[in-house]
């Protein structure tokens, strides 16, 4: 029993190591392209939606519509 539970915290840590690791290195990805910040915000706000079934009203920061604003011509 005693043995079984060491394993049970190793693997829980080793867990929690892999975890962290996948998160620091989506925190590099986001800081180098901070678009993809935005795109996990809006991404969130449609699982909200989705799993609520509900509207969600949200206000949208007008950084996020600068790429849709842009003149090209």
């Amino acid at each position: 029993e005693a043995e079984r539970e060491r394993r049970a915290k190793i693997i829980a840590a080793d867990g929690e190591f892999q975890a962290s690791d996948r998160l620091r290195e989506a925190a590099e990805i986001m800081a180098r392209e901070p678009m993809t910040l935005q795109l996990r915000y809006l991404q969130t706000l449609r699982e909200i939606g989705a799993t609520n079934n509900t509207t969600v009203v949200f206000p949208v920061p007008i950084d996020l519509l600068e790429v849709f604003m842009k003149d090209d011509g």
